[in-house]
């Protein structure tokens, strides 16, 4: 074996063999550049560490090639023989390999068919730092068949920047292996202000770009969020670069061999890369001195109140940029520019967030089913899977028919398990028959139309004349391969295109609302919009296989029209009528309908008339708990009979209480009563009297007797209000009274609110005969002068009560 060129990760592999030996699990924190991913397991291998195979996982398939192809060329042998790869549509192994990089999904894949890992002695999880779905989901399996079945499988987990004691302690107390410092000192440079607002990103990085290019020697690597900031970036390079510098893309889509020569080292002339984060981790680009660093990451964020995926374009994390700056350091000293202030570096998160956290868990969820757990609880996350995501991407595995009503996985979800697909175009693959394995495929890959028309139906008819669509010819070449490999998945009865992309998505079927602009809801509830001018957007009927994942209203990106008899056919058993008894807001009265409905969607709309009394009141209560109670006809008796209650605290009758029991004390009340105008109608006295019954209401006039009888006989409403019990009556009326008013058990004094002969307050006692004996005397004298044909005596406590006036003379 050749012994390989040192590397910083030699000064911790003696360490980290001899962990491996004693506890047989290890986390191995090295820097970027140190060396780890193509020295480990060659070291692992030296030492005989081994029985069986090496199982060596890589996030991305380009760094599985790249790393197998580093290890191979320094054993000086072809891929395939001691050092192989196996990547989805592509493999490199023999009889004779002893080590396997694979990509992350490969290994879950492998557990669930062989939970015993046969022939495999090691298990490596390379660039764990990325919290990629698949490595949680590895990791966590991998650990309980090593307690279960087999106690003799190694496991290490390297990473570059990740906090190393939350996994240790994950993998009970595994021992921390650091290999310390990188092979070359980088220097960062930020910018000394930021770009100007008004200054589109691809300019900026190439005045960035520009500037690195002219400050010093070497290949230069320029980290973009996605292929579109590439190819923009890289128009706006054209004519500005030095004849000699050689500008490359890189990015996952690209053909192998353009990704090659990406990593190839340049003959004459000078690199310059423009990349993805594709190139943060387990790639040594050759020649490369300088990292430029646009400071944005792609995301997947999964919204469950929607029920969908949609790319975020994010500032990086300082994880992340600290991976990138590495970059620059591994051939030579080098430099990193940095598309942000040093003082903006703070305000940037310490790590991105990991996938479990942020994207669908449609995947993942029919995998913790397969493996016999709903939710994960209990095995070895270092992120617990979030309960939300879980739940709808289960609700969405059960409507594919994957998940049984007992919430176990069906004999459908386990094929479906086996398909290295989404769930959805898995169960499109097993149910729509001929042809869905190419609509899979289009819905898998790379748009090879790249935006051109959201008419699904192109991009099939440019897969069979790619020439003629003017497609890219590389994504359907890509395309053509996935074809071979999901076709002998096929099965059911042959569908049009349409049907089968219903299957898939059958929560977004898109129904078109009533008006002039294309939206459109779908059968999942959510609401969608084309373009204006879309040539889809004048069909009734639709299916939305890609949309923007907007919350409020998805753009509608890609789409297929379907027919109501394609419709009909597919979700016959799905399709139902319903009796809708409900309150409309908008129109303010209760709707009695009848519709026929295939989720959210209304496909029929009839009225119900004969629909029962008891659902007529339940919505209508409904529609006076949306009103409020000031829709009711509050008459004067009513309202003093609320007070009343309210006084006597016999029942509870604030607004929050009433609405509550609104079915007691108001439904028998209710009648034929079907709008808010009606409701006017409504004698909500006899309704609360009806409510309270004979027993209590005597016992309600003994707490809070509705009237007080003067000393003339009259029955007076004795008012109840927060301040008390009153009334009102005139001065004269009262002569006479040396005893003040009570009311109730507690005999609280009736507060008087005594009138002159004109109706206006004069007084207000709770203490007649004080009144009398006090300032009345100042009442009398200036009531007298008013009204001199009223009687006004010295002493009223002796004079008879009266309503009259003296006779004219």
């Amino acid at each position: 074996m050749t012994r390989p060129p040192l590397l910083p990760i030699e000064d911790c592999l003696a360490d980290l063999i001899a962990a491996l030996g004693r506890t047989g699990r290890a986390v191995l924190q090295a820097p970027p550049g140190a060396g780890k991913t193509t020295r480990v397991p060659l070291a692992m291998l030296e030492a005989g560490l081994v029985t069986g195979r090496i199982l060596m996982l890589e996030p991305r398939r380009l760094a599985a090639r790249a790393a197998a192809e580093r290890m191979a060329q320094t054993l000086g042998e072809l891929v395939g023989q001691t050092v192989g790869y196996r990547v989805r549509g592509d493999a490199k192994t023999s009889a004779a390999t002893r080590i396997e990089v694979v990509t992350e999904g490969i290994l879950t894949r492998m557990i669930q068919d062989n939970p015993d890992l046969p022939g495999i002695g090691a298990l490596i999880f390379d660039e764990f730092h990325e919290r990629s779905l698949n490595a949680d989901l590895g990791l966590a399996l991998a650990w309980e068949v090593r307690g279960a079945l087999r106690d003799d499988l190694i496991i290490l987990v390297m990473s570059a920047t990740l906090d190393a004691e939350p996994v240790a302690a994950l993998l009970d107390a595994a021992p921390i292996i650091t290999s310390q410092g990188r092979a070359y000192p980088v220097e960062t440079r930020w910018l000394d202000r930021p770009p100007p607002k008004e200054m589109r990103f691809e300019f900026a990085m190439r005045d960035l770009i520009l500037r690195a290019l002219s400050d010093g020697p070497g290949g230069v690597l320029a980290f973009l969020p996605g292929e579109g900031e590439i190819r923009r970036v890289t128009a706006a390079l054209e004519g500005q670069t030095d004849p000699s510098v050689q500008i490359h893309q890189l990015f996952g889509a690209m053909p192998l061999s353009a990704q090659r020569a990406a990593l190839a080292p340049m003959v004459e002339g000078r690199k310059l890369v423009l990349a993805t984060s594709i190139a943060e981790t387990s790639l040594t680009i050759e020649g490369i001195q300088i990292v430029v660093d646009g400071g944005r990451a792609r995301r997947s964020r999964f919204d469950p109140s929607s029920g969908m995926a949609r790319l975020v374009t994010e500032p990086v994390s300082r994880a992340e940029a600290d991976q990138r700056r590495g970059r620059a350091g591994r051939v030579t000293a080098g430099l990193c520019y940095r598309n942000w202030t040093k003082g903006q570096e703070g305000a940037l998160p310490a790590f991105a967030p990991a996938e479990i956290e942020a994207t669908d868990l449609a995947s993942f969820a029919l995998d913790l089913a397969r493996w016999g757990t709903t939710d994960g609880a209990g095995m070895a996350f270092l992120t617990p899977p979030p309960l939300a995501q879980i739940a709808e991407a289960r609700n969405l595995l059960t409507q594919l028919e994957a998940l049984g009503p007992d919430g176990h996985i069906t004999k459908h979800g386990r094929d479906l398990a086996k398909i290295p697909v989404h769930p959805r175009l898995a169960h499109m693959i097993r149910k729509g028959g001929r042809g869905a394995a190419e609509l899979a495929a289009l819905m898998s890959e790379r748009d090879p139309l790249r935006g051109r028309s959201s008419d699904m139906t192109l991009r099939l008819r440019a897969l069979r004349d790619p020439k003629g669509a003017g497609a890219d010819m590389g994504a359907i070449a890509r395309i053509r391969q996935e074809v071979k490999r999901l076709t002998p998945h096929q099965a059911g009865p042959a569908l049009g295109p349409a049907a089968q992309a219903a299957l898939a998505y059958p929560d977004r079927i898109g129904l078109r609302r009533a008006g002039d602009a294309p939206r459109y809801v779908l059968s999942g509830g959510k609401g969608a919009i084309f373009d204006l001018g879309d040539p889809l957007a004048g069909h009734r009927l639709i299916v939305a296989t890609d949309l923007d994942g907007d919350p409020r209203e998805a753009r509608i990106r890609l789409a297929l029209p379907l027919t109501e008899a394609q419709m009909r056919a597919v979700f016959a058993d799905q399709i139902s009528w319903q009796n809708i008894c409900t309150w409309s807001r908008r129109e303010r009265k209760v709707l009695a309908r009848r519709h026929e409905k295939l989720g959210a969607l209304i496909l029929s709309d009839q009225r119900w008339d004969d629909a029962p009394a008891e659902m007529v009141t339940t919505a209508l209560i409904e529609g006076i708990r949306d009103l409020g109670l000031e829709a009711l006809n509050w008459s004067k008796t009513a309202i003093r009979l609320r007070a009343r209650l309210a006084f006597s605290e016999l029942v509870d009758v604030t607004d929050a209480a009433l609405l509550a029991t609104l079915p007691d004390w108001l439904s028998p009340y209710l009648g034929n009563t079907r709008n808010a105008g009606d409701l006017k109608q409504v004698d909500l006295t006899a309704a609360l009297t009806g409510w309270l019954g004979w027993d209590q209401m005597k016992r309600l006039d003994e707490l809070a007797p509705a009237t007080w009888q003067s000393p003339m006989g009259r029955q007076l409403a004795i008012a109840y209000e927060p301040s008390g019990p009153e009334v009102e009556l005139r001065l004269q009326e009262v002569f006479g009274t040396t005893t003040h008013p009570r009311v109730g058990p507690d005999r609280l004094p009736l507060k008087m609110i005594l009138l002159s002969p004109a109706s206006r307050t004069v007084q207000v006692t709770t203490d007649l005969p004080g009144f009398w004996s006090g300032s009345y005397a100042d009442v009398r004298k200036d009531m007298r002068a008013r009204y001199p044909r009223h009687p006004w005596p010295e002493d009223p406590s002796v004079a008879e009560p009266t309503t009259r006036i003296k006779p004219r003379d």
